[in-house]
């Protein structure tokens, strides 16, 4: 007896293997029955073989997201489906990583990284933000959330959804609600004030831990200058670490705010400041005085999209010239992006193009990633958003 089918299909116009979990309006035939945007399809290639399923999005130019490839019967029961998939990824963080030894504040699920093409997760203490990129996991909500109310319970969960996810999708973001409760996370045993969902990303940058801690480990008895400190993470590590001096910079009033209570929290001593890190990097390259001889450059995404690619490259090159200006001889700098439409070996021309132009030389100490609670597909690099440099300059 053959089997019924729970959902529509969706025909490739290949039988070439997909590569990575995307699979663009191009590469989609001419439908042949209704299906609404947003909802589970069966995924057939060019030959009608079934592949797996999709979330469907007639209205993106990402037509399909892969959530499953094998057996016709893999969601039957969504839910179950979802469920075990999300326990899967916050069992590789809290068994396989041992993340809950050092920190509450975690990826719980790194969209096409654990599987989940469109979906963050991200845990703070005892709430959880859900941050939608895709139409169909936000049409499957609660399927999604009743799941983590299972993984988590008690948790609460704080539903966002990135503007510009929304645009590309072709849905409305939801109104925004009341400001979620503050929490206090921790952090190798520093502890911060996080707003769940707010701010910058889902609240947190969970991606630099281990860079945070990394970094600070060169710090005792230099002079520290952290740009783009946003909610205070490096400097604040720095600082614990022993470092002699340390001053934090950002143009966000209420991140550095937050930074503050943290400094003032865990009985640290930082020098905060609101202003612009160009002009700061400017007054420090032209003083007298000793320069700081450990630089943490990470500011926000200057690469938001493809169009904005070379306008972006140029800031980029522009704030590693002026920081590398105003490192001490010898002094070491840690330089991030998080543009995922920049790859590594453009971030790293544009760095080694700044040194150039600052008429400084440079070594290349180590390359630096996200945390691994951020884990990639091997066939989907795009999973490596965030990059970054240490260098040291010449004597």
């Amino acid at each position: 007896m053959a089997r019924a089918r729970l959902y529509p299909s969706v025909r490739l116009i290949t039988n070439e293997p997909t590569r990575g979990p995307w699979i663009y309006a191009r590469n989609v035939a001419a439908l042949e029955e209704r299906v609404e945007d947003g909802a589970l399809v069966e995924v057939l290639d060019a030959s009608r073989r079934f592949l797996g399923h999709a979330f469907y999005n007639g209205r993106s130019d990402i037509r399909l997201r892969l959530v499953a490839e094998g057996r016709r019967g893999d969601l039957d029961r969504p839910e179950r489906f979802f469920e075990a998939r999300l326990r899967a990824a916050d069992n590789l963080r809290r068994r396989g990583l041992g993340l809950a030894a050092v920190t509450n504040a975690y990826r719980v699920a790194h969209a096409e990284g654990d599987d989940l093409p469109g979906l963050v997760v991200d845990r703070f203490a005892d709430t959880l933000v859900c941050e939608y990129h895709a139409l169909g996991f936000w049409r499957a909500r609660e399927v999604l959330e009743t799941a983590l109310g299972r993984i988590f319970p008690g948790a609460e969960i704080v539903a966002r959804v990135p503007p510009s996810a929304a645009r590309s999708e072709g849905f409305e973001a939801p109104p925004a609600g009341p400001a979620p409760r503050e929490v206090w996370i921790e952090e190798h045993g520093l502890r911060y004030p996080v707003v769940p969902g707010t701010g910058h990303k889902t609240g947190w940058f969970c991606d630099q831990r281990d860079n945070r801690q990394r970094i600070a480990s060169f710090a005792a008895g230099k002079d520290v200058l952290d740009l783009c400190c946003n909610a205070g993470g490096f400097a604040l590590s720095a600082a614990r670490a022993g470092a002699r001096r340390v001053r934090a910079v950002d143009l966000d009033e209420v991140a550095l705010e937050r930074a503050r209570r943290a400094g003032e929290e865990n009985g640290l001593d930082v020098e905060w400041r609101h202003a612009d890190g160009f002009d700061v990097l400017r007054e420090v390259a032209s003083e007298r005085g000793p320069r700081p001889e450990l630089v943490v450059l990470d500011p926000h995404k200057l690469i938001p999209n493809r169009s904005s690619l070379e306008l972006g490259k140029k800031k980029y090159g522009d704030w590693n010239a002026l920081a590398l200006g105003a490192l001490a001889p010898g002094g070491l700098l840690a330089t991030f992006s998080c543009s995922g439409a920049l790859d590594l070996p453009g971030f790293l021309g544009i760095v080694f193009g700044a040194a150039r132009r600052a008429g400084r030389e440079v070594r290349l100490l180590e390359i630096l990633g996200a945390a691994p609670d951020h884990p990639q597909r091997p066939d989907w690099p795009r999973s490596r958003y965030l990059k970054g440099a240490l260098l040291a300059l010449a004597d």
